[in-house]
């Protein structure tokens, strides 16, 4: 089936889908772009006698080139979609990593990773008695995050370089792994809230600044803060028309690359239960090991 490359203000249930909003109800292929990547700077930037950025502003970081902070920002989502994602430390030889799964427009489905699993690890299926779980088990689901995954523009507010200077920042593409619960349901609030209207994310602005938490060992960390402007809808133009197609295909090029890439870890797999058997019998520690 091809995707949709062509956004229709008109037809509000596809694209809604196609933006990856259905989740929000209940609460010829292009080359991919270059995308920034924008998160919250949790710390700040220390110069010899002063502070150059402060804690809590966002951080956008240009492929290759620079990386700017602003204390708010501008965001005009053009889609979402939802992963699984668990970070995993080095031991020897193999450096830290990510495991990832494909991105889809819920998470009610098993979804492919890259290390040849599902869900990063996480067992299927609603969960009714955690605390009847064993605790390595607990432990695993723990390490897994939820995404939401943001793609679309981002304007600075009064950008500045690493180094506290003003700088001119024009509109970005952008994405955003949103993976903190608090800031996952800021901006599924947004969502929802643009769902009960009938309207697509690419028809308006989402003003997003910061507020300060803190940690019970007296460290600080920050959550974003939302406004969605509905006084204004945006028009839609053709360079609209296009860089919606082309995050299209870019969320289409990594699903493909972590399917080909659970392929080759799931044969790998495959091959390490086939070698535990030995005339007949199954080694049980191996194959503990390989489950």
């Amino acid at each position: 089936m091809t995707e949709l490359t062509t956004i229709d203000t008109n037809n509000y249930a596809e694209m809604a889908k196609a933006m990856g909003m259905a989740n929000e109800a209940a609460t010829t292929k292009k080359q991919g772009m270059f995308l920034a990547r924008l998160r919250i700077n949790h710390s700040a930037i220390l110069g010899a006698e002063s502070i150059l950025v402060k804690a809590g502003t966002y951080k956008l970081e240009i492929p290759d080139g620079p990386t700017y902070y602003a204390s708010s920002v501008k965001l005009r989502p053009y889609l979402q979609r939802f992963m699984y994602k668990k970070f995993v430390m080095a031991t020897g030889q193999s450096p830290n990593r990510y495991v990832k799964t494909v991105m889809a427009d819920n998470l009610n489905t098993d979804l492919k990773d890259n290390d040849g699993g599902f869900n990063c690890g996480k067992p299927a299926g609603y969960i009714a008695d955690w605390k009847s779980l064993p605790e390595k088990t607990q432990e695993l689901i723990r390490q897994i995050k939820r995404v939401r995954v943001m793609l679309g523009t981002v304007e600075m507010v009064d950008p500045v370089d690493a180094s506290g200077n003003p700088v001119d920042v024009d509109a970005t593409a952008f994405i955003w792994e949103i993976e903190n619960r608090d800031a996952f349901k800021e901006f599924g609030n947004v969502f929802a809230k643009l769902n009960k209207m009938k309207r697509l994310p690419v028809q308006h602005n989402i003003v997003s600044a910061t507020e300060e938490r803190k940690l019970p060992n007296g460290s600080s960390f920050y959550l974003p803060v939302t406004t969605l402007d509905v006084t204004k809808t945006l028009e839609l133009t053709q360079e609209d028309q296009d860089r919606f197609g082309d995050f299209m295909a870019w969320v289409q090029n990594y699903n493909e690359y972590i399917i080909n890439t659970y392929s080759e870890k799931a044969n790998s797999h495959s091959d390490e239960d086939d070698e535990v058997i030995v005339d007949g019998i199954v080694d049980i520690e191996l194959e503990e090991e390989v489950a």
